[in-house]
C-alpha cells in the first residue's frame, strides 16, 4: 500500500523543487507499473508540467543495479516511457532539466510503502491516508439492513476495477447458486416424506433465493461489455432492472409459502420424521449463512450493493430456517398445528423483505442518492489546493459505481492548462474520498470578480 506524504494526491512522494513541488508516484491502474510526475506550485496547487522542461529518473537497486527512465507528457502529468519492474524497492535520482540548468532530487522507495520520500536529505513527516475520509457509506439495490450494505472502494486502485469486480461478482453468484440449490434440494427431499409445511416454505424461499442469482449474473455479464455508441454509459443500469426481477421472485415465494401453510391449516395432516426435519432446518441455516458471508464479503470488495444486499437477504433466510425447529419441537409435544403457523410466520418475514426491497429498488430506479455520498462528492474537491469552492455536485449510481458531475471555482488567473491539472486532481480526490467511485465530469470555472 502506498504511504501518502505531504498531502500527496496520487499516493506518491512529494519533493520540493525550485519552483514548487513535484510528486513522484507509481501508477499501475490498467497498465504495468509506470512512474508518474505530478507538479504543484508553491501553494501546492496542481499545475501542468512546466514547458521546455524535461525529466529523467535513475533508480538504484540493491546490488548497485541501475536503470534510467525517460518521460513524456500524459495529460496533466509526465509518465515514464518504460515500465517500473518489481520489486518497487530502490533509491531514485530525479533530474529536472530546463534551459541548460539541472535540478537533482532524491527519494527512496520501499516495497512496504512504495514511497518513503526524502527531500534534499530530509524526511517528510506529514501523512494523509488514502482512505482518511472514505467511510463505507451507502445503501444499495436493496435498502434493508443498512449496516450490512456498506460500499467499499478497496479494489478501486487495481487493474481495470470494473471488469475485475464483475468477474468476481459472477464467481460469487455461481458458487452461491450452487450452494443454495443444494440446500433447497436436500430440504425438498425431506419435505416429500415428512410433510412439514414450515420446511416446505423455507425450501421454496431458498429455491427462490438461488434463482435471484440468475438476473444478477446476467447484469454482471452485460456490464462487462462496457460502453459503446448505443449505450454510452455501459450496461450498469441492468443491475437495477435485475433488482425488479429479484423482488418479483421473492414475492412469488412468499405467495407459495402462504398458500401451502393455509392449506395445511384447513386440511391438517401429521408431520413425520421429525429428526430429519430438524437436520434439514439446520442445514438450511448453515447453507444460507455460508452463502451470506461469501456474498457480503465479495460484494463489499467490489462495491456491489446488489450483491451485498443479496447476502444480507440470505442471512435473514438462515434464521427463518431455524424457525422450522419450532414447528418440530411443538409437533413432538403434540401440537402439530404450530408447523403451518411457523410457515405463515416465515411468509410474513419474507413479505417484510419484499417491502424493504421494493422501496429501495424504486429509489434506485428514480436515481435517489444517499446524502452521505453527495456530501462526499461535494467535499472531496476541497482537498485539492487551488479549488476555492464547489458550486455544483451531482451523483448517480450506475451499476455498482458512483458517477459524478462537479463544478468547482478557481482563481481567475489560473491558465487553461493548469485548470486541466486541477480537474485531474479533483477526479483523484473523488476516487480517494468517495466509496465505489467510477468517473466524474469536472467543470473548472474562474471565480467571478465582485
Amino acid at each position: 500500500m502506498t504511504i501518502i506524504k505531504d498531502g500527496a494526491l496520487y499516493g506518491g512522494t512529494v519533493l520540493r523543487t525550485g519552483t514548487g513541488f513535484i510528486e513522484v508516484s507509481i501508477f499501475e491502474t490498467g497498465v504495468p507499473p509506470q512512474f508518474r510526475l505530478y507538479f504543484y506550485d508553491d501553494y501546492k496547487r496542481p499545475v501542468a508540467p512546466p514547458e521546455q522542461q524535461t525529466a529523467s529518473i535513475e533508480t538504484t537497486r540493491p546490488g548497485a543495479v541501475h536503470q534510467t527512465f525517460e518521460f513524456t507528457e500524459v495529460g496533466s502529468s509526465l509518465g515514464s516511457t518504460t515500465d517500473v519492474p518489481e520489486p518497487h524497492e530502490f533509491t531514485l535520482r530525479l533530474t529536472l532539466s530546463s534551459a541548460g540548468q539541472n535540478e537533482i532530487l532524491e527519494a527512496a522507495f520501499t516495497e512496504e510503502g512504495h514511497s518513503h520520500g526524502v527531500e534534499a536529505g530530509h524526511e517528510h513527516g506529514h501523512s494523509h491516508g488514502a482512505g482518511a475520509h472514505s467511510d463505507e457509506h451507502g445503501k444499495g439495490l436493496f435498502g434493508w439492513f443498512r449496516g450490512n450494505l456498506a460500499h467499499s472502494h478497496a479494489a478501486a486502485d487495481k487493474v481495470d476495477e470494473t471488469l475485475e469486480s464483475n468477474e468476481r461478482g459472477i464467481a460469487a453468484l455461481k458458487l452461491s447458486l450452487i450452494g443454495l440449490l443444494m440446500t433447497a434440494l436436500l430440504q425438498f427431499a425431506v419435505v416429500l416424506f415428512s410433510g412439514s409445511v414450515a420446511l416446505l416454505a423455507d425450501m421454496i424461499h431458498n429455491f427462490g433465493d438461488a434463482t435471484t442469482s440468475i438476473p444478477l449474473w446476467i447484469a454482471f455479464s452485460l456490464a462487462k461489455r462496457g460502453a459503446n455508441r448505443r449505450f454510452t454509459y455501459g450496461y450498469g443500469k441492468v443491475e437495477d432492472l435485475a433488482g425488479v426481477v429479484i423482488v418479483g421472485v421473492i414475492f412469488a415465494s412468499a405467495c407459495v409459502a402462504a398458500y401451502e401453510s393455509v392449506m395445511k391449516i384447513l386440511h391438517p395432516h401429521p408431520m413425520t420424521h421429525l429428526w430429519w426435519v430438524a437436520v434439514a432446518a439446520i442445514v438450511g441455516f448453515a447453507g444460507n449463512e455460508i452463502v451470506a458471508q461469501f456474498r457480503i464479503k465479495t460484494g463489499k470488495a467490489i462495491g456491489s450493493a446488489a450483491l451485498v444486499a443479496d447476502g444480507a437477504h440470505a442471512r435473514v433466510d438462515g434464521f427463518t430456517s431455524l424457525a422450522v425447529l419450532i414447528g418440530v419441537v411443538a409437533t413432538a409435544f403434540g401440537y402439530p398445528l404450530v408447523d403451518p403457523i411457523v410457515g405463515l410466520v416465515i411468509t410474513v418475514a419474507i413479505l417484510f423483505i419484499v417491502k424493504d426491497a421494493t422501496v429501495s429498488v424504486f429509489n434506485r430506479l428514480i436515481e435517489r442518492m444517499e446524502p452521505e455520498i453527495i456530501e462526499g462528492v461535494a467535499h472531496a474537491p476541497l482537498h485539492v489546493p487551488g479549488v476555492l469552492k464547489v458550486t455544483s455536485a451531482r451523483a448517480r449510481w450506475l451499476g455498482h459505481r458512483v458517477y459524478a458531475d462537479v463544478e468547482v471555482t478557481v482563481d481567475p488567473s489560473t491558465s487553461v492548462k493548469n485548470s486541466q491539472a486541477l480537474a485531474d486532481a479533483v477526479r483523484q480526490a473523488l476516487k480517494t474520498h468517495v466509496p465505489s467511485f467510477g468517473e466524474a465530469v469536472v467543470v473548472v470555472n474562474p471565480e467571478r470578480e465582485g
